[in-house]
């Protein structure tokens, strides 16, 4: 990955759309044995006062042996055990946050993030404020916000995005990340594909809505999504090769959003989608669901409709819409067609992941039908993002009022 870095370098030197943002990030390392290099590296940068943060689960899948490794280098060490809410899941809200800081001395010169996305937000939040840094090591390959500076928090029941800072070093340990929950792997698998209707709001939003574009940060991500769909039975097997090339992805898109400065490369009408269900679940005290598992279905949901809706609208005559934005879409119908005609059949996003045994349809994470169609018609107010979503819904003025129709 250090050489990934540089291929992003040198992508964004030749790449003038002026959005580019520095990566602070100073080592990234994917192998075998990768605890011990962290260790080595917290020596070389002479931390003293490690904080390592973990739940009971992560601690058991490479904090116990993260630490074990600080005490035989001699590196003084604490650690925060993150406790579970009432239904027994690890949330990033207030309570957390508290839970950090009350534990974590003034002292403290490094934080250590030994979990998956919800402990890397907590950690990011958390080491920001005290102006420090922090170390990732994941301990499944379930999401793309490795890299991220945001840092998704729960603030008085509601879901808030905080820009934080990004790791200093991340070490993913591939003996660690292959034993990590099938669903856990399913679900960074569905993160992934989640990038097919993305990128394609993306193109849309930028064509159309003016938004901002950086063609390096698109082809990091559809490289990155390429090489998770094509190694889709790799991946199945669960073994080295497979987890290596699926958290590789993952760390990649990460990257792009990084350099970007924003989510639009990984995010788009799906994670709206996906977030309106999430706030739904918080209202009513619900078990919280793996996020790439919401979005990879979001995913397989829009590219039926985009297939279904938008390209069939922007193909026959556009009738009843502002002139300007008929001239804009006219002049470049071309593109806006190829990009959305890459999304593949919903039929095949959904059977890719349910070859990585992950959930295909809403009811699975316990999404009813209403709250489907309930998002399906309000998720696009939650961004103010030019995405084909919202052009359905405030443009052409679609109404869905049955799941059966789109499920």
């Amino acid at each position: 990955m250090e050489s990934f870095i540089s291929k992003i370098a040198t992508l964004a030197e030749n790449c003038h759309c002026g959005n580019h943002h520095p990566i602070t990030i100073e080592k990234i390392t994917v192998g075998n044995e990768m605890l011990k290099d962290a260790v080595r590296y917290i020596g070389e940068k002479n931390y003293q006062k490690v904080k390592i943060i973990v739940d009971n689960h992560t601690f058991q899948a490479a904090g116990k042996e993260l630490a074990n490794q600080l005490e035989r280098a001699d590196i003084p060490f604490t650690t925060c055990y993150i406790l579970p809410d009432e239904n027994q899941d690890i949330i990033a809200d207030e309570r957390a946050l508290v839970q950090v800081l009350l534990e974590s001395s003034k002292e403290t010169d490094v934080m250590v993030a030994v979990g998956a996305g919800t402990i890397h937000d907590i950690v990011r939040f958390c080491s920001t404020k005290m102006g420090i840094p922090f170390i990732s090591i994941p301990t499944a390959p379930s999401v793309d916000g490795f890299t991220s500076m945001g840092a998704p928090l729960i603030v008085r029941g509601e879901k808030k995005t905080f820009q934080m800072s990004s790791p200093i070093a991340i070490f993913a340990d591939l003996t660690v990340l292959k034993n990590a929950p099938r669903k856990m792997i399913a679900a960074g698998f569905g993160d992934m594909i989640a990038k097919f209707t993305s990128l394609a709001d993306w193109k849309f939003g930028h064509l159309v809505g003016g938004e901002p574009y950086c063609k390096a940060a698109a082809q990091i991500t559809r490289d990155a999504l390429n090489a998770s769909v094509k190694n889709v039975e790799k991946i199945k097997k669960g073994d080295e090769e497979g987890i290596q090339i699926l958290i590789e992805s993952l760390i990649a898109s990460g990257l792009a959003m990084l350099l970007f400065g924003h989510s639009h490369p990984a995010s788009a009408g799906e994670h709206h989608l996906s977030h309106y269900w999430e706030m739904e679940f918080l209202r009513q005290k619900r078990a919280a669901v793996l996020h790439g598992a919401k979005v990879g279905i979001a995913a397989s949901i829009l590219a039926k409709i985009y297939k279904s809706e938008f390209l069939p609208f922007i193909c026959n005559g556009m009738e009843g819409i502002d002139e300007n934005l008929y001239i804009k879409i006219k002049e470049h119908k071309e593109e806006i067609k190829a990009v959305y005609e890459q999304i593949p059949d919903s039929i095949l996003l959904r059977k890719w992941v349910e070859q990585l045994g992950g959930e295909t349809h809403p009811e699975q994470l316990g999404i009813e039908n209403d709250l489907v169609i309930k998002g399906l018609n309000e998720a696009h107010k939650l961004r103010d993002r030019f995405t084909a979503l919202k052009f359905l819904n405030e443009i052409v003025k679609i109404r869905r009022e049955f799941a059966s129709e789109i499920l």
